[in-house]
């Protein structure tokens, strides 16, 4: 019997992406969990064997714009407490660091595009190793501090917390390793308004995405294959 993997998803089109090849081979169904859709109090927070929480353009401090990021905090400490597989991308990530007690700010500039990351000596040990040397996709403007008995696993110039672990069960991540570069017109045309404002051209994204993409898609699968290899 396979065993359930639940995405909570904030926009569309900010889904697994490419992880979602890596999930059946691993022993999982995937169901995602739509915020504004369905509803957050509804989802047993310990039940699901593996839980993603994925990006959005919202952030973690407004809580009082978007009353479910709370929601979502104590849905991801309960799950934190049971010690259960969990994964956070981006604004996921910034919300399992905030529901671990860690800050969570405005870096002051955003950090948008492919980019490679620097991993830690720690990182190097770690599932992303398989994204040394990658462009991974950046979209964000926020960061979290790393929480208490977390480990630092990479950095960029622009943001020096890029990722950590929490023992073997919980990986956060700040960039976008599950990015399908086939869709990424649907980020550009979502974000529009983001890029715009941050003066950035679509057309070098989409160059970039073209030409990171098919790397990216095969060593981020490899890094969630030999994550979800070592939580089994």
């Amino acid at each position: 019997m396979l065993k359930t993997a639940v995405a909570i998803r904030h926009v569309y089109f900010e889904n697994l992406g490419a992880f979602e090849a890596v999930l059946q081979p691993a022993g999982y169904k995937l169901h995602y969990h739509d915020v504004g859709i369905h509803d957050l109090a509804a989802l047993n927070p310990v039940e699901p064997d593996l839980l993603f929480i994925l990006g959005g353009p919202v952030a973690v401090y407004e809580s009082a714009l978007y009353p479910f990021l709370l929601e979502e905090q104590r849905l991801i400490s309960a799950r934190l407490r049971a010690n259960r597989p969990t994964v956070g991308i981006c604004l996921g990530a910034q919300q399992i660091a905030a529901a671990l007690g860690a800050k969570v700010a405005p870096v002051g500039q955003k950090e948008i595009g492919f980019a490679p990351l620097t991993l830690t000596q720690d990182g190097q040990k770690s599932p992303l190793r398989h994204l040394a040397g990658v462009p991974v996709l950046h979209w964000h403007g926020d960061a979290f501090e790393i929480p208490p008995d977390a480990t630092n696993l990479a950095t960029t110039l622009k943001c020096t917390n890029q990722a950590f672990t929490v023992g073997a069960s919980v990986l956060a991540v700040q960039f976008h390793p599950e990015v399908d570069a086939c869709g990424m017109e649907e980020w550009l045309i979502g974000h529009a308004f983001e890029l715009a404002d941050a003066g950035i051209d679509p057309r070098t994204i989409r160059h970039d995405a073209n030409r990171y993409g098919p790397t990216l898609r095969d060593a981020g699968r490899r890094m969630l294959a030999e994550w979800l290899a070592q939580v089994n």
